[in-house]
């Protein structure tokens, strides 16, 4: 009888499901995964190896960016299935010999868990198998303060995160939180933000007809102003 080789099935968690949780040894202790982290931003993200070029410049980039995302109530937590002497060995690398884009010295404070197991990185559904069965793509989850994901980026092994953009997300879910609206493309803070579709004829009629303060363009496209000092007062710490 002919044998068939099939993938085994790569579940992951999904937007809006809680995070799952786990223990684990990383390079700045033990966690409990998502409690030690509950009221704040979370954003877990995975790197495929240890002393690898692309996850280099990652680590670098974030760790300069740490205090940044810090101020934004964001925490940073990394993960490979490398163990724990590989990474303290490429964090001192990184601080010691790695000079990118300006940024050298740069200490990786943030914890990066050890994953030997790939009990983590299955859980979260980090490996993929048509594109690597031994390392993990570059994932990245946004939980929330209540341990909820709240968005999910995915990226091959070849293709470094732009790291503004990480940044962008995580103060773009927090102004829709704060403020009760939505961001459309490219949103920056201060730029206008959308309002939700309005719920009846009558709404409508009164959004058109300019009562309500905002810019429609028709019925179901209204944005408004939302001035950048009102953003960074509620998402951002000085």
């Amino acid at each position: 009888m002919e044998q068939t080789h099939e993938q085994p099935i790569v579940s992951m968690p999904r937007i809006g499901d809680a995070a799952p949780e786990f223990k684990a040894v990383t390079t700045q202790g033990d966690i409990n995964f998502p409690a030690d982290y509950k009221g704040d931003w979370v954003i877990l993200f995975s790197h495929p190896a240890d002393f690898t070029p692309v996850c280099t410049s990652e680590f670098t980039t974030f760790a300069t960016m740490e205090d940044k995302f810090a101020k934004a109530n964001c925490k940073l937590v990394g993960l490979s299935i490398d163990g724990l002497y590989s990474h303290i060995a490429w964090l001192r690398s990184i601080k010691d010999k790695i000079e990118y884009k300006g940024m050298k010295n740069v200490e990786v404070k943030f914890p990066l868990i050890e994953d030997i197991t790939m009990e983590v990185a299955k859980k979260y559904g980090m490996i993929q198998p048509n594109e690597d069965s031994t390392k993990a793509v570059r994932a990245v989850f946004f939980i929330d303060p209540n341990g909820v994901i709240r968005t999910i980026i995915y990226y091959p092994l070849s293709l470094g995160r732009n790291f503004e953009e990480l940044y962008r997300v995580i103060v773009a879910l927090q102004t829709a939180d704060a403020f009760g609206v939505a961001t459309p493309a490219d949103w920056q803070p201060g730029d206008d933000v959308i309002v939700g579709p309005a719920g009846s004829c009558g709404t409508a009629e009164d959004r058109m007809s300019g009562k309500e303060d905002m810019d429609c363009k028709d019925w179901y496209f209204c944005t408004k102003k939302l001035a950048k000092e009102d953003v960074l007062s509620k998402v951002v710490k000085n």
